[in-house]
């Protein structure tokens, strides 16, 4: 099912999911992030999001990044997908930091690469038609002027917690997915305004993205200039000596950013969205 010999996947899997945290440690009996908990079967999301983004992309092709914190529980979850490369971010600098350390070392092999993110706690099902939406998402973005695509869920309730995408009109399609561009977004909106994005058409925000690296580099550079100087000085270091060292040493002094509200929501001219029509889909990030 591979798509292009350009194409990579980012798995990202830092975060610490604090909001079913307390669920978590009531079932397992301590901390465990939940990306890492097999809720639906005997993988853990964890290891049904490698599974499926390696339907796509060979092991050599993939990168995973992890928190300092998560120990040694992403090695022991990689039994059967071997030749991933685990990137552990020294510390937590948001998920700007967490994207652009993955599209680093992609770009220090390959700089013309496509790549897909895929959040590494997400439920998806069926995994073939949901592969097949990621892959025209993946065609869509190759084309010029390159956008970056999103992939975007029809909401079924009023939910708060979750961002949401204002789609515009149609600029690409086939038989069975339609590329709108995007309007505005919102994220974790009061009752109000989930109520009007609802009856507006607006669409859950999946945080599934493909794009060109070349791209997201240059909008890296537009959006958060001081953390992307580093990120160069990273790049001449990997596979040197030196890199460990200077891994360590641009994290100590990285800025803070958040990739949705600090890049996305500022390049909406650029994206384009498409609904991920007859796939279920959770984040599981609420007990219920």
């Amino acid at each position: 099912m591979n798509t292009s010999n350009t194409l990579w996947s980012i798995v990202l899997a830092g975060g610490e999911g604090e909001r079913v945290s307390p669920l978590v440690q009531s079932w397992v009996g301590r901390h465990r992030p939940k990306q890492y908990c097999a809720f639906v079967g005997t993988r853990s999301m964890f290891q049904h999001t490698l599974h499926r983004a390696a339907k796509l992309t060979t092991p050599a092709r993939m990168v995973t990044v992890v928190a300092h914190g998560h120990g040694n529980e992403p090695w022991t979850q990689l039994d059967g997908i071997p030749g991933i490369q685990v990137l552990r971010q020294p510390l937590n600098r948001d998920t700007a930091a967490g994207i652009f350390l993955p599209l680093a070392y992609i770009r220090a092999r390959d700089p013309e690469a496509t790549v897909v993110i895929y959040p590494s706690d997400h439920f998806v099902y069926p995994e073939d038609r949901f592969l097949k939406v990621v892959q025209f998402a993946v065609q869509t973005a190759e084309l010029p002027p390159w956008p970056l695509v999103l992939l975007g869920v029809q909401p079924d309730r009023l939910e708060l917690e979750y961002g949401w995408i204002q789609p515009g009109p149609t600029i690409h399609q086939s038989t069975s997915c339609h590329v709108r561009g995007v309007q505005a977004f919102l994220e974790k909106p009061d009752f109000g305004q989930a109520s009007r994005a609802m009856a507006s058409g607006a669409l859950w925000n999946t945080l599934i993205l493909a794009a060109k690296l070349q791209m997201l580099w240059r909008l890296g550079w537009d959006c958060f200039p001081e953390m992307m100087s580093l990120f160069e000085r990273l790049c001449k270091a990997i596979g040197g000596p030196k890199e460990g060292n200077v891994l360590d040493a641009i994290y100590r002094v990285m800025p803070t950013r958040n990739f949705s509200s600090g890049l996305l929501h500022r390049v909406p001219e650029q994206m384009a969205v498409i609904q991920l029509s007859g796939v279920l889909w959770s984040d599981w990030g609420k007990p219920e």
